[in-house]
C-alpha cells in the first residue's frame, strides 16, 4: 500500500507535464497559423511602395544613410556631374590644397565613391554603395598612390524587405482569387559598403 500511495503524486506530476507540453503546442501551432506569410497583389502595391504593414520599417530606412544618399546622386547623374561607375583605375592624387572644403570621403587616404544599386525585388529598391577609388592607398607626404597598403570597403548591416513570389500552398489555400503576380515580403540583411578604410596587406606567411 505505501508503494501505491507513492506513485499517486508521481503520476499527477507526469499528467501535470504532459498538459504542460500539449497547450505549449497549441500555442505554438496558433502562433505559427497566425503568422503566416500574407500574399499582395500588385493592383494593391504602387511600384516601388512599401505595403502599409511595413511602413514603420519604412520610415526606419529614411535614417539610414545609405537612402539619405539616393536622392542626392540621382541629381547629380541628371546634371552630369556623376559618371554612373568609374572604369579601371581612378585614384586620385592628393593635393593639400584642394583639402579645406572637400568631404570626408574625399580627404580619405583612402578614397571613395558612391554608386546607386537598383534591385526591383528589394525594399528599399535604390541603396548608396559605396566603393574604393584606389586599390592601394594615399601617400600623404607624396599624394600619390601607394601599394605598400590596401584600400578595403567598410560594411554596414542593413534590415531589407526582399519580395518572393506568393507560396503555392498559400495561393491553393486562399478563397478569393489570387493574382498570378502575388508576391510576399520576407525579411533579409544585406551588407551595405558605406565607406573604405586603408590597411595592411594581408600576408602569405
Amino acid at each position: 500500500m505505501p508503494t501505491a500511495t507513492r506513485s499517486i503524486p508521481i503520476k499527477v506530476d507526469l499528467l501535470r507535464s504532459l498538459l504542460l507540453f500539449a497547450l505549449l503546442l497549441l500555442a505554438w501551432t496558433e502562433a505559427k497559423r497566425h503568422h503566416r506569410q500574407h500574399c499582395f497583389n500588385p493592383d494593391e502595391v504602387p511600384e516601388g511602395h512599401v505595403p502599409t504593414e511595413f511602413l514603420s520599417r519604412a520610415r526606419r530606412w529614411d535614417r539610414h544613410s545609405a537612402v539619405q544618399l539616393v536622392p542626392y546622386l540621382e541629381k547629380e547623374l541628371a546634371e552630369g556631374r556623376r559618371h554612373r561607375r568609374h572604369s579601371g583605375s581612378n585614384c586620385p592624387a592628393l593635393r593639400v590644397q584642394d583639402l579645406r572644403h572637400s568631404s570626408i570621403h574625399q580627404r580619405s587616404i583612402s578614397p571613395w565613391s558612391h554608386r546607386i544599386d537598383e534591385d526591383e525585388n528589394r525594399y528599399p529598391q535604390k541603396l548608396s554603395f559605396a566603393y574604393c577609388l584606389c586599390k592601394g592607398c594615399i601617400n600623404a607626404s607624396t599624394g600619390l598612390e601607394t601599394t605598400a597598403l590596401n584600400s578595403v570597403p567598410v560594411y554596414q548591416e542593413m534590415m531589407v524587405l526582399r519580395r518572393k513570389p506568393c507560396p503555392r500552398s498559400h495561393v491553393e489555400a486562399t478563397p478569393a482569387p489570387t493574382h498570378p503576380a502575388a508576391f510576399t515580403l520576407v525579411v533579409d540583411y544585406v551588407k551595405v559598403p558605406v565607406a573604405c578604410a586603408c590597411v595592411l596587406p594581408q600576408s602569405n606567411r
